[in-house]
């Protein structure tokens, strides 16, 4: 696969594709830019070479045509923040192909909501071609939908020679990343699997469990576990056709020798709420019209202390619904056990969604060591799944 570094954009018209789904309020004002910064190297170097830069992204799950709320018109003025100059705007990314055309080195051109168009998702192969005539080299850098065989994600890198399709900065990191912990980690490796659904994670766990030497499991999925082994679980989350399968994993942990951790106690409240009536419990005696919101703080002292001896760490999902504050505590303190162990020399891999969202917004950002854009691709990508993305650009 060629890596940015390996080509020269001077005199290149580069369509690249980028994952600009960021969340906008009522205003259609971007609350948390990430995705942007995220790509702003790639597209620097591409300008910087001498390049002009052609961007294509999606926004949002319109429904069957555009959508002003989808609308990437939203961005544009805040792009041109991002790159110190004008970015331009084609309102339909299949007319757009003039104002491509016409851009000079050093331009930059934002196309609208690829997934305005039906022929995205179904990785329709003349829509493809279509957006491939807006450029002569091909450069993916969103890996948040490389998991996905879109017409612009992985259809459109057959349109190009071999030698013009190329990897982005951020897909490259990405990649980089995870198989650093994948295939290099420094042991203790510890993996922290939080979130609602086992059945959401099921082939990563069970990839791992030939990987780590702890793995911990909170967060919704807990209480299956918790049923499962004959516990009280009062109106927690329960996946009940799930409880054979939690068992099962219990099983292959101790017969590979992984320390499975599950939590022993759990913040309960008497509603789905913020402003709940709380107290804490054993995560196997819930009362009935109770449920478990959060870590409680003997399973926090627990996860923390395996969590800071640890020298890899890769977490995906939260501990709790730590976007109510009465149940951030358990998200709020793995986030800081990993944010002191990186400090200590630790790798640490935050994997993407919710757990991204988590230490954004509790301020560990810059205290762990990479934080995927893909929360989606980074857990089909672990499982040992191919990503049509990558694939493509490597000619698969």
């Amino acid at each position: 696969m060629k890596t940015l570094d390996q080509y020269n954009f001077a005199g290149k018209r580069a369509v690249v594709r980028v994952d600009f789904n960021v969340p906008l309020d009522k205003d259609f004002r971007i609350t948390d830019d990430t995705r942007i910064r995220a790509a702003t190297p790639t597209i620097k170097k591409i300008l910087a070479d001498g390049g002009a830069v052609v961007l294509l992204s999606h926004l949002g799950r319109p429904k069957g045509g555009p959508e002003n709320k989808y609308s990437l018109q939203h961005l544009v003025a805040r792009l041109g923040q991002e790159y110190g100059q004008e970015v331009q705007f084609a309102d339909d990314a299949l007319q757009a192909e003039e104002k491509a055309a016409a851009l000079q080195p050093g331009q930059v051109l934002l196309v609208e909501n690829v997934r305005f168009y039906g022929e995205e998702e179904k990785g329709d192969a003349a829509f493809a071609e279509k957006l491939a005539k807006l450029g002569t080299v091909y450069v993916n850098d969103a890996f948040g939908a490389a998991h996905r065989k879109h017409a612009s994600t992985a259809v459109i890198a057959s349109s190009f020679a071999p030698e013009d399709r190329v990897a982005g900065y951020l897909l490259q990191g990405e990649l980089d990343n995870a198989k650093k912990v994948l295939e290099e980690a420094e042991r203790p490796f510890t993996a922290i699997m939080g979130g609602a659904k086992i059945s959401d994670k099921i082939l990563i766990i069970e990839k791992l469990l030939d990987k780590v030497d702890n793995l911990l499991i909170g967060g919704g999925m807990a209480y299956t576990f918790a049923k499962a082994q004959g516990g009280q679980i009062g109106s927690s989350l329960l996946e009940a056709d799930k409880m054979d399968l939690a068992l099962e994993l219990i099983e292959k942990a101790k017969a590979k020798g992984v320390n499975l951790v599950l939590p022993t106690d759990s913040v309960i409240a008497d509603k789905f709420a913020n402003d709940a009536q709380t107290k804490v419990a054993p995560n196997d005696q819930i009362p009935d019209g109770w449920l478990g919101l959060d870590l409680g703080p003997e399973s926090i002292k627990a996860f923390s202390d395996i969590v800071r001896q640890s020298k890899t760490i890769l977490w995906n999902g939260p501990m709790g619904v730590f976007e109510m504050s009465s149940f951030a505590k358990g998200t709020e303190t793995v986030a800081q056990a990993i944010a002191e162990a990186t400090k200590g020399g630790a790798f640490s891999l935050i994997g993407g969604g919710d757990s991204a969202a988590a230490v954004n917004q509790l301020g560990f950002a810059d205290q762990v060591s990479y934080i995927s854009t893909g929360g989606g691709a980074l857990l089909e990508y672990m499982e040992g799944k191919e990503l049509p993305g990558v694939a493509a650009l490597e000619g698969r």
